[in-house]
């Protein structure tokens, strides 16, 4: 029996549901005919389009059984995706999809059936859109809220170059909640771009709204009756002084009173639904009409994330993603004691603040949207009074924690790394030019692994180092971790601690609140000729290389402010000095040493281990460490072109 799980990386937390998956490929007439000739799929009528889209949803959860990824999104637009491609022209009209957790039914559908068993995995397919694995991905995306930008962008080239081309924005009812999303949709409201948004409600962050009524009205205003005579009157009412207005307000008044429409009306959209996002007749009988109506057009559709599978259904947190599913595994015949798994750095996070808050009152914890994945459920429970989760709102987090700052609480912001790329005018400009009290808990720091460039936290050293009045941790294990995060929130001024997304080494943690010496490093081995300054979670590489090379291995644990008096102390015994970070080697850790001993003026052979110059392809964590020449390995090779002929044969 195959048995799907929730992935505990997910943004949904393990809840023990279970439900048996197709092992085997479902017979999947419709779809094959599609595949081999796509043309066909806009000639289908509605009761095949409706076959259509359930075979796709078996073959959806045959696939994510056998690779894991993301799951309830794209079992959620299934019908969506299916009336999308029938009634528009793709690749030729563009379909932008937001973040892009939702595209497994589109991948499989535009002729990627085959490769689906590679997602996520090692030169495979990306679990995201990417343009360049397909015409039909027509904007590459991961992090949320960029759609209805990207979708402007291209109605507006259209036009500039008279091109005949539908353009359509698919976005979430938690990403819209971005305020990229609102300024776009400001600016298209003005600008008056022929162009489609569809907000896919799956009912996860706007609330409930209507019912019959509301689905009776949203038909009438989807009818060519309805806009013929919108349109119509339009034209008639502009010439009398007034008229139209007093019309179109009256008709803004009545949408108000029956869905949570007049928002976008507001800002210079024709709103229509909101629909029920399975109908699928219903659909594209609406798509052919909006895919005609001039300026900018807004259909609101309800989904039910997971659809068509009862545990995501149930549980669309927890089921956001799964693992790869594995064959259960018989009974055990004799009791084998298992070793304890570490537990992972998002959990240390969690515990240290819930026993943080316990202590003092004033601690707040905030998450742009990452509860669950930044380990905050257990806090958010026992204190939902000082949890604060924004929605995807970064850049509003980030100042939200400088405003408490200046008013007596202090805040700690929970937050991954590639997501605080989004506030980083905030970081700067309302929390560290005022010099104000906000602790940052930098999760998924460094290479995530399988959902690759989007999500990876390369560059938070690199921009963080260079900011004032900033302290930045980079622990080597889990208890480090919390004793960081203890130090971090004691300091009187903005202090970052970032941590790896996965488990931690083991370590024993300290139950107290204990801290440690802000800048100062720590010798784990010593050795000769070659010093390797560990920056964060590679501590392990640098030993098992220092083993082979008796090199000096110290833990440097800070980024800034550095240990500069034990890197001096260092170059006065060893020939040259190896830096190694989780980082971008352009402005990291390692270029803050180089730059010291630069004004320092002191000489000395210095090799940076980290990433390259260049985006790290989505694969395993290990493996992408190993793309990246981030391996004990690699360190050797470092220290082999540094060291004299002589001293490399001694060695």
């Amino acid at each position: 029996m195959i048995k799907a799980i929730a992935d505990p990386d997910s943004w949904g937390m393990i809840h023990g549901m279970i439900e048996e998956l197709p092992t085997i490929r479902p017979d999947t007439p419709l779809l094959d005919n599609v595949l081999r000739q796509f043309d066909k799929l806009r000639e289908m009528e509605a009761h095949e389009l409706v076959g259509l889209a359930e075979e796709l949803r078996q073959d959806l959860l045959y696939s994510v059984a056998g690779t894991g990824g993301h799951f309830g999104a794209g079992l959620g637009v299934v019908e969506l995706t299916v009336a999308l491609h029938h009634v528009f022209n793709t690749p030729h009209d563009r379909i932008v999809w937001d973040v892009g957790h939702q595209t497994y039914p589109h991948k499989i559908l535009t002729g990627r059936r085959s490769e689906m068993g590679s997602m996520r995995q090692l030169e495979g397919l990306s679990g995201f859109p990417k343009r360049s694995e397909s015409p039909f991905d027509t904007f590459g995306v991961g992090h949320s809220s960029t759609s209805i930008s990207a979708a402007m962008g291209m109605a507006m080239a259209a036009q500039q170059q008279g091109i005949d081309r539908k353009v359509v924005a698919v976005i979430g009812d938690g990403a819209i909640t971005g305020g990229m999303a609102f300024e776009a949709l400001a600016h298209a409201g003005h600008a008056r771009p022929n162009m489609l948004v569809i907000l896919n409600d799956n009912q996860m962050s706007i609330g409930h709204n209507t019912g019959a009524l509301a689905t009776y009205f949203a038909k009438i205003w989807a009818s060519k009756t309805y806009t013929a005579f919108r349109e119509g009157s339009k034209k008639i009412l502009e010439h009398v002084r007034g008229a139209w207005d007093l019309a179109k307000r009256t008709e803004e008044h009545m949408k108000g009173m029956v869905a949570p429409g007049t928002m976008f009306e507001e800002l210079g959209w024709h709103y229509i639904g909101p629909f029920d996002g399975h109908d699928l007749p219903q659909l594209v009988s609406t798509l052919r009409v909006m895919a005609d109506l001039k300026g900018p057009q807004f259909l609101h559709i309800r989904t039910i994330k997971g659809k068509g599978f009862a545990p995501a259904e149930r549980d669309p947190i927890g089921y956001h993603a799964i693992n790869k599913l594995e064959p259960a595994k018989p009974a055990e015949t004799k009791s084998i004691a298992a070793k304890p798994k570490a537990p992972k750095y998002q959990d240390v996070f969690g515990q240290w603040l819930c026993d943080l808050a316990a202590q003092d009152d004033r601690v707040v914890g905030i998450t742009p949207a990452m509860c669950e994945g930044s380990g905050m459920v257990a806090y958010a429970k026992q204190y939902p009074d000082r949890f604060f989760d924004v929605a995807i709102a970064e850049q509003h987090s980030v100042t939200l924690a400088a405003g408490m700052a200046c008013d007596g609480l202090k805040p700690v912001l929970a937050i991954y790394s590639t997501f605080l790329q989004r506030g980083y005018d905030q970081l700067i400009h309302d929390v560290a030019l005022q010099n104000l009290d906000v602790t940052l808990a930098i999760d998924r720091a460094g290479l995530v692994g399988q959902d690759g460039p989007t999500h990876h936290g390369t560059f938070d050293l690199s921009y963080l180092r260079c900011i004032p009045n900033m302290v930045i941790g980079a622990p080597s294990d889990e208890d480090q971790c919390r004793k960081m995060l203890q130090t971090g929130w004691l300091y009187e001024g903005p202090a970052a601690i970032r941590y790896p997304r996965g488990e931690g080494t083991g370590a024993a943690l300290d139950p107290n609140l204990t801290t440690l010496e802000i800048g100062k490093g720590h010798v784990v081995r010593h050795g000769a000729e070659v010093a390797i300054l560990n920056f964060g979670v590679l501590l392990d590489q640098a030993l098992l290389a220092a083993e082979r090379i008796n090199a000096t291995v110290v833990d440097m644990r800070w980024v800034k402010p550095l240990d500069e008096a034990l890197i001096l102390s260092l170059i006065e015994n060893h020939h040259c000095l190896i830096t190694v970070e989780e980082n971008a080697v352009a402005g990291g850790a390692g270029s803050g040493v180089a730059e010291f001993l630069a004004q320092s003026g002191v000489m000395c052979t210095l090799r940076h281990i980290g990433i390259p110059d260049q985006f790290v392809a989505h694969a395993g964590q290990g493996e992408c460490r190993q793309l990246a020449g981030l391996t004990a390995d690699d360190i050797v090779a470092a220290a082999d072109s540094m060291l004299p002929r002589q001293q490399q044969k001694a060695l």
